[in-house]
């Protein structure tokens, strides 16, 4: 484990006390969650836009040409 010190304002530090303090985690448990998942969505974006870089619009016309056509279902509209 690595021991990082971070700054914040005052009334994040004491939203998030309060808000960990009904939630049965620790603050450290907390903050290790959040950042693994913003971490997750940047490294999925950016897996996203390198893959994007090798897309064809022809190749997604084509698909999406061979998709049915048929209206939305309950609660899709």
């Amino acid at each position: 484990m690595s021991t990082v010190t971070i700054q914040m304002p005052d009334t994040l530090a004491t939203q998030l006390r309060e808000a960990v303090a009904t939630s049965g985690l620790t603050l450290d448990q907390f903050l290790s969650s959040a950042a693994a998942e913003k971490l997750s969505a940047w490294q999925t974006v950016d897996h996203l836009r390198k893959r994007a870089t090798s897309a064809h619009r022809e190749d997604f016309i084509a698909f999406l040409d061979q998709s049915p056509s048929a209206p939305p279902l309950p609660g899709d509209d």
